[in-house]
């Protein structure tokens, strides 16, 4: 088991991040701010499926204001993600952002980051410094070739130096690059140099499949070095697919919490004769739906599997599974066969025998 690097403790509307807290799972809403009911109702979604600080982007002074009706209605500490116009994070204070996530480099003269750290630090709020590979100085840039990882370490240092000369070091630091190697060494540069907590992510990953490949080489490669106090995984497409996969990176990490269930499914092939690639989501689905639920009285093995080669074995080593046949399904328990069901509804009456036998 890796050891994490000792960081200083920063408060988020009451989540702690670094001081050896337990990584946190961050998200990012996809709505416009402005429609405070649309956004409330994704945040909602995002914390059933397991995300503990949520950001919203705050382009104009209506998304600002839209702040304080959001932040009644939800439950976890919310992040308001700031650029160019420091004005706005102020507003964002006043309306009870519990952080703020700011670059000093785009948010104009040093006066404007001190007005901003004076309102945080009054207020108990910290600030996030976000670097990314998109938005370095162009004098970085030019200096090093490219948004290389010393360009993007180098950014963040000196970002950092403006809070700290405006008295301010409630921080958290992230400096993302799509890159998954210009990340790791960034992330290694910058655990060397600073113990302020770091928000881990590899920028831009992509689509689901591409993006959450991209995310958990590159996160799993961070966070095996200590690195890491809270993370958010960036995907196109539904946020809650980002949540999903940050918790099954902190999971087979042994840094989130533990899973409940432990599902296996063959990956079919020509012997198969039950549809088994629906079965087994619709089974996995329903499982995932459980565990939310917290209805599991301990750790459950649970298989599905499509032929007779396999199944029945590792259906047997489970505590319940499910083996095809011929447009049918065998069902196991603690290595007993204990019924055979139709293919029809076959996922259905699975997952009530789950229910049954291993839940509340």
């Amino acid at each position: 088991m890796f050891r994490r690097n000792e960081t200083r403790p920063v408060n988020a509307g009451g989540v702690v991040i670094g001081g050896g807290s337990p990584v946190t799972v961050q998200s990012m809403t996809n709505t416009d701010t402005r429609d405070a009911a649309a956004t409330v109702r994704q945040i909602l979604e995002l914390e059933y499926a397991g995300c503990e600080i949520i950001r919203v982007a705050v382009p104009d002074s209506e998304a600002a204001e839209a702040v304080r009706e959001i932040k009644k209605k939800i439950h976890i500490p919310l992040v308001c993600d700031i650029h160019f116009d420091y004005r706005l994070a102020i507003k964002c204070v006043e309306s009870g952002a519990d952080k703020i996530r700011i670059n000093p480099g785009n948010i104009g003269p040093f006066e404007n980051t001190l007005a901003v750290t004076k309102k945080c630090k009054a207020a108990g709020v910290p600030i996030r410094i976000g670097v990314n590979s998109g938005s370095v100085e162009k004098k970085l840039l030019e200096k090093y070739g490219g948004p290389t990882s010393q360009a993007l370490f180098e950014s963040a240092a000196g970002h950092v130096k403006l809070l700290e000369d405006a008295d301010f070091r409630d921080i958290v630091i992230s400096i993302k690059a799509s890159d998954v190697n210009t990340s790791l060494e960034a992330y290694r540069l910058t655990a060397e140099r600073f113990d302020y907590p770091l928000h881990v992510g590899i920028t831009e990953a992509g689509t689901v499949r591409g993006g959450t490949i991209k995310s958990c080489v590159g996160l799993g490669a961070i966070l095996s070095l200590g690195i890491g106090d809270t993370i958010r995984v960036s995907l196109t497409g539904d946020p809650v697919e980002e949540v999903r996969v940050a918790k099954d990176v902190l999971r087979a990490l042994s840094l989130g919490g533990r899973k409940m269930v432990d599902f296996t499914s063959c990956p079919t092939c020509g012997r198969t004769e039950v549809d088994l690639i629906t079965v087994a989501g619709t089974v996995e689905e329903g499982l995932e739906k459980m565990e939310r639920e917290g209805v599991f009285k301990r750790p459950v093995k649970v298989a599905v599997m499509g032929c007779a080669v396999n199944g029945p074995g590792e259906a047997r080593e489970a505590d319940i599974g499910l083996a095809g046949g011929k447009g049918c399904f065998l069902i196991f328990e603690n290595g007993e066969i204990v019924e055979k069901i139709d293919e029809d509804g076959a996922a259905e009456k699975f997952l009530a025998c789950v229910r049954n036998k291993f839940t509340r």
